[in-house]
């Protein structure tokens, strides 16, 4: 389905929770799932999907703005050699949009759908923009869940220089096979060493990615987006929704101090730290047992319209 929002359109999944889980005249409690840079809703593990709809759970997920079958913003993509080369010289990046209308975008569906108040997990850059859900909107968020992302502090460690040339080197052509084949290396570069994903699992999940909706030019733009709006520590510590953070404990593109920083940061949050995993959702049996714990103890009085 798809929802008016923030001047834009968004593409939404519903999965209702399990019949057997349901109780007459208790409205089920939301999920709100946000995915990463450049990722589509589809790239949400359908095993993690199925656990939390079977635990009783009403699951939501969405494409972001500019990417898989939602709305993508006017304008160029912005030259990716430069605006990295401007970052590392901390020079100021002017973009169309920042990681605050991307929560704006994210508040709107909520709207939309008339869910009040959930919980909310969010993985890379969709963890920034849950946090940023989190400060901003606190009456919204029940619980906060906050996987392999970061305040996005100028002093926390980079990317590995090999993941890093992996995620920004292109494909050769716009081919599917040649697009495919790229991305499969790039993910076994950031993936979980002690976890990884079959290639031919990896294939077909980046190949059905490909086949819903291919626009580089929408990662290129939300990563702008990431970059231009720098160091959120002040958004971050604002945070009051109970918290559990997750990281890898070998995650080569965004290293695990910044999931400590993360948690620092956040009063009263948890964190658990996953050695062997990168980042994906390698561990996924791991994930899913401390998200469902995390969420059942902070079950709560959640609401929707």
């Amino acid at each position: 389905m798809r929802v008016a929002a923030n001047g834009l359109e968004f593409e939404v999944e519903i999965d209702e929770p399990a019949p057997a889980t349901l109780r007459e005249g208790v409205e089920p409690a939301s999920v709100l799932l946000i995915m990463g840079l450049g990722m589509q809703l589809i790239a949400w593990p359908e095993a993690l999907v199925s656990a939390l709809t079977g635990a009783g759970y009403r699951v939501i997920r969405f494409d972001n703005r500019d990417i898989g079958l939602s709305s993508h913003t006017p304008g160029k993509a912005p030259n990716l050699a430069l605006m990295t080369i401007k970052y590392r010289l901390g020079v100021n990046i002017r973009t169309a949009y920042t990681l605050r209308h991307m929560v704006d975008d994210t508040a709107g569906v909520l709207d939309a759908l008339g869910v009040t108040r959930c919980h909310v997990v969010g993985v890379s850059m969709g963890g920034m923009i849950a946090q940023g859900l989190a400060s901003r909107y606190p009456d919204r968020v029940q619980s906060l869940v906050s996987i392999m992302s970061t305040t996005g502090a100028r002093h926390l460690p980079k990317a590995t220089s090999k993941a890093s040339f992996a995620f920004i080197a292109r494909p050769r052509s716009r081919e599917r096979d040649v697009v495919v084949e790229h991305l499969a290396k790039v993910m076994r570069v950031i993936g979980s060493p002690k976890y990884p994903t079959p290639l031919p699992e990896l294939r077909e999940r980046i190949g059905a990615a490909y086949d819903r909706a291919y626009y580089p030019a929408g990662m290129i733009k939300q990563l702008a987006a990431i970059v231009a709006s720098g160091d959120r520590t002040d958004e971050v510590r604002a945070i009051k929704a109970p918290t559990l953070v997750i990281h890898g404990r070998d995650d080569p593109l965004v290293p695990v101090q910044n999931g400590e920083e993360t948690a620092r940061r956040i009063p009263g949050s948890e964190i658990v730290t996953i050695i062997g995993m990168g980042h994906d959702f390698g561990p996924l049996p791991q994930i899913t047992q401390k998200v469902l714990a995390f969420l059942a103890k902070h079950a709560g009085k959640t609401a929707s319209a």
